[in-house]
């Protein structure tokens, strides 16, 4: 196996197996929590898999006890300036007065990068351990197969913070209309095996056997022709785009952009504190407050 890191080490890329690259999130002591500089990084580490005409599948995995905690909220307001970073897309903005900076990063840091991720063309795997939360959902939702191991836990609990759920809206297609609703309103917890029964969860395996199990079906998909491999996930995700999801995702994100205006009407923050101030719902096999 090779190993590489990315700048500070936030994002490892390995190549476990031939044709096989492993991304995996490594800031274990923020339970990888989602700093600006983790996605670019983590942006980086995919173009790289992308680019390289040997790699034929990715997976996605992350160290340490939790896949993710989501978006930072405790990031340094200067790791926000987005003058420090290659920007991908096409919007500006980003240091413009009242709603246009705000939503010009989310629509490049947080929907952009989903959707990049979402529509990349060689098949990804999704190995999910621990708590997964709001924004953590925001990286494996946009992978093809996600594998889980036994202890997951899953949670987007935006509408505890005043906002409509997180920016890539892609709840509808990963746990059916009514369990979507239930699970916003709600802010609540759903178990990996929940996940699996409503079909967002490929396989749910023990946690000892998540990175063996992972890599094992990584090196099955390696075996095919490269460019069938792409055909087939350009025509699923055809397939579900006709559905709608393109439109319905613009619409969501127009909506939490017009809840972070509100807040910042009424609080002067993003999100509602009256809500966040009473803490976050716990799943039963955890003792600490859950931070997204």
């Amino acid at each position: 196996m090779t190993a590489t890191t990315t700048a500070d080490e936030l994002v490892l890329y390995e190549c476990p197996a031939p044709h096989v690259a492993r991304i995996v999130l490594n800031r274990p002591n923020a339970r990888n929590a989602q700093n600006t500089q983790l996605l670019y990084d983590l942006n980086a580490a995919f173009d790289r898999a992308a680019q390289d005409d040997d790699i034929k599948v990715v997976i996605l995995a992350a160290s340490g006890k939790d896949f993710s905690a989501g978006h930072d909220l405790r990031e340094d307001p200067q790791s926000r300036d987005m003058s420090r970073y290659r920007t991908v897309g096409t919007w500006c903005g980003f240091g413009c007065a009242g709603s246009e900076a705000q939503m010009a990063r989310e629509k490049e840091v947080y929907l952009g990068f989903s959707e990049r991720w979402r529509n990349f063309a060689k098949p990804t795997i999704a190995a999910v351990q621990g708590r997964c939360i709001a924004g953590g959902l925001m990286l494996v939702w946009p992978c093809d197969i996600i594998i889980a191991s036994d202890d997951a836990q899953f949670l987007d609990n935006t509408v505890n913070m005043g906002v409509p759920g997180a920016e890539f809206f892609q709840h509808p297609w990963e746990l059916g209309i009514r369990k979507a609703k239930e699970l916003l309103f709600t802010a609540g917890w759903w178990s990996a095996a929940e996940a699996h029964r409503m079909g967002m969860v490929n396989h749910v395996i023990p946690a000892a056997e998540l990175a063996e199990f992972t890599l094992n079906m990584a090196r099955r998909i390696a075996t095919q022709p490269l460019f069938a491999l792409k055909l087939a996930k350009e025509a699923v995700n055809t397939a579900q785009d006709s559905q709608g999801r393109v439109t319905a995702m613009q619409t969501s994100f127009a909506l939490h952009q017009l809840a972070h205006a509100h807040n910042m009407q009424l609080f002067g923050m993003l999100i509602d504190p009256s809500s966040t101030a009473a803490g976050l719902m716990k799943p039963a096999s955890h003792a600490k407050t859950a931070e997204s």
